[in-house]
C-alpha cells in the first residue's frame, strides 16, 4: 500500500510540512525550465506562491542550474552549480518556498542536498546507479523521472536501488516515452503501474508534449496539448504535477515551445482540482497547502 512522503521544508515553522499521495493535497512543482535571472526566478516564484495559497496546493519551486543534456552546445544551460545554488538558496529563504532542483553528476548531490528540499534524477540518468546512490545518501526526498526509453514497470529497478542505499522517500514522474522520431507519447497506464511500487507518482505535464530535437538544433513543443494531457493524468489518479511555467515562453532561453504561459497556470489549475475532486473528493478535503 502507498503510504504519503512528508517532507518539512523549514523545521523552525512546526506547522509547516509537505504531504505527497493519498490523502494530501495536490503538489505541484514549477517554475522555468532553467535560471535565466535572479529577478525572474523570483518574479515566477512569487506568482506561484500567491496561485498556490489561493487554491490549497502544496508549492515546490522547480528551476535546473544546470541543463547539461541540451541538444546543441550553443544551448543556453543556466548558471551553473554554484551560482544556481546560491540564487536557489536565496529564494527559499526569502519566500519560504521549498525547492527542487536536477543534477547530472555524483559531485553535485551533496552541495545540492544543503539547499534543496527534493533532488531531481533526469529522465536521460534514471538508470545511473552512482547518481541514484548518491542522491540517496543525501536524505533527501528524490524525485526519479522516467526515462523516455523505458517501460513504466521498469521503473522498480530505480525504486530498488534507492531503497537498498535507505532512501525511503521516492518520487516518481511520467514525461512521456519515446514515440518514433522527435515525438513523446504518455501512456496513462503508467501511472498506475508505477503507484504498484508504493511511490507518489507526479506527472510532468510540459515535457511531455516536448518534440525532442523538433526544432533542429534545439528541442520543439506543443504546449497546447498541456491542458488535455494534464487532465487525463489527474483523472488517472496522479499525486502531482511537475509544469515548466514562464512569463513569456516564446522569449525562453530554454524550452519555451513546451513551456505554460504563467497567465495561464492558475485557470488551468483551478480546471484539475475540479477534476481531481470529481474523482476522490477526500483527496482535496485535507488542510491547505503548506506553501
Amino acid at each position: 500500500m502507498m503510504e504519503p512522503v512528508f517532507f518539512r521544508p523549514f523545521p523552525e515553522k512546526e506547522t509547516l510540512h509537505i504531504g505527497i499521495g493519498p490523502g494530501q493535497p495536490l503538489l505541484l512543482m514549477a517554475g522555468p525550465c532553467v535560471l535565466e535571472s535572479e529577478t525572474m526566478a523570483r518574479d515566477v516564484a512569487t506568482e506561484l506562491k500567491a496561485i498556490c495559497a489561493r487554491l490549497g496546493i502544496n508549492l515546490v519551486f522547480k528551476a535546473s542550474f544546470d541543463k547539461a543534456n541540451r541538444t546543441s552546445l550553443s544551448s543556453f544551460r543556466g548558471p551553473g552549480l554554484a551560482e544556481g545554488l546560491r540564487i536557489l538558496s536565496r529564494l527559499r529563504a526569502d519566500l519560504q518556498v521549498p525547492i527542487v532542483s536536477d543534477i547530472h553528476e555524483t559531485v553535485q548531490a551533496q552541495p545540492a542536498a544543503e539547499v534543496l528540499d527534493i533532488i531531481q534524477i533526469p529522465a536521460f540518468l534514471c538508470r545511473q546507479t552512482d547518481l541514484l546512490l548518491a542522491a540517496a545518501a543525501t536524505g533527501k526526498v528524490v524525485n526519479v523521472k522516467k526515462g523516455q526509453f523505458l517501460a513504466p514497470w521498469d521503473m522498480r529497478h530505480a525504486v530498488g536501488k534507492l531503497r537498498d542505499a535507505g532512501c525511503t522517500r521516492i518520487l516518481l514522474t511520467e514525461r512521456g516515452a519515446s514515440f518514433g522520431y522527435n515525438n513523446l507519447v504518455v501512456d496513462m497506464r503508467s501511472f498506475q503501474i508505477m503507484h504498484s511500487f508504493g511511490c507518489p507518482v507526479i506527472f510532468d505535464g510540459t515535457h511531455s508534449v516536448q518534440l525532442p530535437g523538433g526544432a533542429g538544433a534545439a528541442s520543439g513543443g506543443q504546449r497546447e496539448f498541456i491542458p488535455l494531457l494534464t487532465r487525463a493524468a489527474m483523472a488517472a489518479g496522479i499525486d502531482g504535477l511537475f509544469l515548466e511555467v514562464h512569463p513569456d515562453p516564446d522569449k525562453a532561453l530554454c524550452d519555451g515551445p513546451n513551456s505554460l504561459p504563467l497567465t495561464e497556470l492558475e485557470p488551468l489549475m483551478q480546471d484539475l482540482l475540479r477534476v481531481r475532486s470529481a474523482l476522490a473528493p477526500s483527496a482535496t478535503s485535507s488542510s491547505p497547502g503548506a506553501t
